[in-house]
This record gives structure tokens, sequence and C-alpha cells, in this order.
């Protein structure tokens, strides 16, 4: 066995910088069209389990699913310095797609970080998006204006909330993961407020908690950077003439209702799904109508 077809194997996948990205790859090799979920900051490629679950029979035939985790999250290497940003995920994404989805349509989902991926790809690999992207799907996610989020808060409070999280993301940048990583617990309640909408699993909340404490710390701070500095509305316009879909919850701080609108002025014809009572997380707080609307564009591909 090859070194690459060990990592396979394992599910990892060496990006050409040396970093180790874990991937997960389900549902037939043969299918006619691949979906590549991608997931937003702080998070991991699980984000997306019950969409998993429920697309193969959402679609109504044989489908393809690849995800991975972002570099300094979840289960892959921590980002080396200078990769936390948006256009290295687009980079590593192009990677996923060139190493496990080699040929075929494919349809790209990304939440939240994972939508501004996919406009950072629009910016860096157009052929790529242009010859093999058959769909989209952007899940709360924003092209822009991340620097100093309201955060749906009065004006002055929102500029404390900014100003401590400045300062936690200095203590971030120093710290190790393991110091984190057991600080979930006390994270809960300030990320069910940030993340969720009206009534949150619990579970969900502390899944959540999880994951963000299992971020690198260095790359947390890293990428938080490049939040801000995202700026891609005029990337819009490089995305494909293919069916694609907007979606964002009524409740969500993160990015919240301006912006889905701002994306669905950019991109006319895309179909655009409003969410009341849902957060941030509609792959968690909203599976049946996410995965639906995946299905969608899934389906529209032509066969």
């Amino acid at each position: 066995m090859t070194v690459e077809q060990h990592e396979r194997a394992a599910g990892l996948l060496t990006t050409s910088d040396g970093t180790r990205l874990a991937v997960d790859e389900s549902g037939s090799p043969q299918a006619p069209v691949t979906v590549v979920l991608v997931h937003g900051w702080t998070l991991t490629r699980h984000t997306w389990d019950r969409v998993t679950e429920r697309l193969r029979a959402a679609v109504g035939g044989p489908v393809r699913i690849v995800r991975f985790d972002h570099r300094g999250h979840g289960d892959s290497d921590p980002s080396p310095s200078g990769t936390a940003t948006i256009a290295q995920c687009a980079d590593d994404l192009s990677e996923v797609i060139a190493d496990r989805v080699p040929e075929g349509p494919i349809v790209l989902a990304g939440h939240s970080m994972g939508g501004m991926t996919i406009m950072a790809m629009a910016e860096r690999h157009p052929d790529l998006l242009a010859e093999r992207v058959s769909g989209i799907a952007l899940v709360a996610t924003s092209s822009g204006g991340l620097a100093a989020p309201g955060l749906r808060l009065p004006g002055p409070l929102a500029k404390v909330f900014n100003a401590g999280e400045r300062g936690l993301r200095r203590m971030l940048a120093r710290s190790d993961r393991r110091t984190v990583s057991d600080r979930s617990a006390w994270m809960r309640p300030g990320l069910r407020w940030l993340l969720f909408g009206s009534r949150p699993a619990a579970a969900d909340v502390a899944r959540s908690a999880e994951w963000v404490a299992g971020c690198h710390p260095a790359s947390f701070a890293g990428f938080r950077e490049s939040l801000a500095e995202h700026e891609r509305g005029e990337a819009l316009a490089r995305l494909p003439e293919v069916p694609t879909v907007i979606l964002a919850g009524l409740s969500d701080r993160l990015c919240p209702l301006p912006h889905a609108r701002r994306m669905s002025e950019r991109l006319p014809g895309a179909g655009f799904f409003l969410y009341g009572g849902a957060g941030h997380m509609l792959p968690m707080e909203r599976p049946e109508e996410v995965t639906e609307r995946i299905a969608d564009v899934t389906r529209a591909v032509p066969s």
C-alpha cells in the first residue's frame, strides 16, 4: 500500500504544504454527482452529520458525499503559521476536490466560513468552479462586513462584546490546545446565545462547545482575523450560473438577515430561504429543510 493509499484509508489527505486534513467520504463512488460539504469557523465536518444522514433519501437516488475538517479544526492538523486564512481554505478545498472528486459534477454546500470559502474559491480557482460545479448552497454565511459584527445588540453593547472578543483572541493565540479544550463547559451559555436560535437542544449546544474548544487556538485567532478581512461581494458575481440557494436563520447573530439579503441581491437568480426562530447553526437546527434545499440543487444537476 502506498503512502497515499494508507492516508486515504485513514481518512486523511496531505495538502501541498504538508498539512493533513481529515476527510470523510460516504455514498457510492459511482454516484452521478458528489456533494462537498464545507463547515464553518471553529466547527468541524460533523456540523453536517444530520444532513449527511438524510441527503440520499432526499435526493431520491445515489449521491456521494465528501466533507472535511479545515486546517486547525477538528481532526485536521493545526494551521502552519500564516495559513489560517479563508483564501487558504479555498486552496485546500480545491485540493480535496482534485484528490477525492477528480471527475464528475459537484454540488458545493458551505456553512458560515464554508460559504466564504466557496466565494474565495471563485476568486482563486474560477476555472475549477466553472468546469465542475453544478450547484451551490450558501448556508448562514456572509459576503463581508464581519470586522465588528453587531450581533443584533445595541451599538454600545456590541462594542463591549467585540472588545472582549479581541482580547480573547489575543489570549488564544498564546494558548495551547489542551488548556482551551478543558473549558467547553463554561463556553456553553455564551455559545447558546451566540450560535443558536430559540429552544436549542442542550446536547447540540454541548457538542458545539466541544468543537469550538477543540479548535486549535492559534488557528482560531488567525481565522478570526481573516473573517474580519473577508469582503467578497464582487466574488459572488464570479460564481457559475448554476442552481444556487441562500439559507438564513432570522435569529442569526453572526451572519444576520442583512448579510443574506445582500448576497441575494448579488445573486438574483438564487433561491432565498429564511427560517424563523433559527440561529447560525442551520445544519443542526433545521436539518430537514437544509437537506431538502441541498437536494433541490443536487437533483437539478444534468444526468
